[in-house]
């Protein structure tokens, strides 16, 4: 029999190793735009005016850390959500629209899973590359997309099962405020 808290209580411990990955990855890009900006400004090193491959890698980093972050975020209930509505209509109604949203959410992220795998493979079997300062296959930028919309389609299921067991009426967990 698959034991379900412990199923959401192990990618609970994965989501939060990937938050903590991205506020890593965070720092690191702090640094390297810092480092950048200092090098510009200051001749610290003779002949470096920069690091040339800041804004590239920044940019990929942006991505990564937002792709990481997402599943954490959608956890705890700290991504975007407005339900002030859901408090001001009779709990039942609200109950059934926190299910309607949960739906549209997994098919929304099943969706962009769908495509962004899609989209990873036709760019790694046509060897695409990513031409700027650095050269790149195109394919790394775009793998943590398909994971990412996996995870937060566990997720979406995770709380469409609390819902169901919850009372009726707005959800309280995984909300930012009440």
């Amino acid at each position: 029999m698959l034991d379900v808290q412990l199923l959401q209580n192990w990618f609970g411990h994965l989501f939060t190793a990937l938050a903590m990955l991205a506020a890593g990855l965070l720092l690191g890009m702090v640094l390297i735009i810092s480092a950048d900006v200092l090098l510009r400004n200051v001749p610290l090193v003779p002949g470096m005016m920069g690091v040339d491959w800041a804004n590239q890698v920044s940019e990929s980093m942006l991505m990564l850390i937002t792709m990481l972050a997402a599943p954490w975020l959608l956890r705890r209930g700290q991504h975007i959500r407005v339900d002030i509505v859901l408090r001001a209509i009779p709990k039942t109604l609200a109950w059934y629209t926190e299910w309607l949203a949960d739906l549209l959410g997994l098919a929304c992220c099943l969706l962009m899973m769908f495509y962004s795998w899609s989209a990873l493979m036709a760019s790694y079997k046509s060897g695409s590359l990513a031409i700027k300062t650095l050269v790149t296959p195109e394919w790394w930028s775009l793998a943590p997309m398909p994971v990412a919309f996996a995870l937060l389609s566990i997720e979406m299921v995770f709380r469409m099962h609390r819902l169901l067991h919850a009372d009726k009426g707005p959800r309280d967990d995984a909300v930012s405020a009440s």
